[in-house]
């Protein structure tokens, strides 16, 4: 397996490096098709984050966690991982080696999503932007509270400022496979090409634990009136 480990706002540390190749390497004797890591250690607002990211095939499977410990936070990212690997290992042995063949592959390779996080300021704190600005004639500076998935940066608020940015590609898949990758990822949504309507759709966890679809509908065409 191929491992890469990036550390944001603290120093490289060999023996956090080795502990989480360590756990990386345990969960990848459970996959069939050896795979790449990517783990990002970071230290934000005193907090611990790992990030922990493995491909294996066309799959991939996430784990994010934070906690008061750096070693403590992998655990939880790993433990993410491996439970959604254990519940799913019978279905990714099943789609290795199969690969799908949909007519629009070529366009779906190029498609990726913008997911932005951005925060917004609430309406007393834009009031007292607007005044302080009117006043001094300065261009309001905002604070930014809200997280949202937008196509582009064009689409966020201009009084918002955008706080990350990821780019997600679009996969041909069917409902059931789009489910299947959003829990490997432990995200609570997924943009994905959906293989059985042939259109652009999300998956979403609901906060019921069911889980949701969006995705185009082309309202009905009327009939045509006919005389008599």
């Amino acid at each position: 397996m191929q491992f890469n480990i990036t550390f944001r706002q603290f120093g490289t540390s060999d023996s956090l490096k080795e502990y989480a190749r360590e756990k990386v390497e345990r969960v990848n004797r459970l996959l069939d098709r050896a795979g790449e890591a990517h783990v990002v250690l970071s230290l934000e607002r005193h907090l611990h984050h790992a990030d922990i990211t493995i491909h294996s095939g066309a799959w991939v499977l996430r784990g994010r966690e934070k906690s008061d410990d750096m070693y403590a936070s992998i655990d939880l990212a790993m433990d993410k991982i491996e439970r959604q690997l254990r519940r799913y290992r019978d279905k990714l042995k099943t789609h290795h080696g199969r690969e799908r063949v949909h007519h629009r592959q070529d366009l779906v390779n190029h498609l990726k999503v913008r997911h932005a996080v951005f925060e917004m300021p609430d309406a007393e704190e834009l009031a007292a932007i607007a005044e302080a600005s009117q006043a001094s004639g300065a261009a309001p500076e905002p604070r930014p509270v809200a997280v949202a998935p937008v196509p582009s940066a064009s689409s966020v608020p201009p009084s918002a400022r955008v706080v990350r940015a990821t780019h997600l590609a679009v996969k041909p898949l069917s409902v059931d496979d789009a489910v299947m990758q959003m829990n490997l990822m432990n995200n609570d949504f997924y943009v994905f090409h959906n293989v059985e309507s042939d259109s652009l759709c999300i998956v979403y966890r609901r906060k019921d634990g069911q889980y949701g679809l969006i995705e185009p509908h082309a309202p009905a065409t009327p009939a045509a009136a006919t005389g008599t």
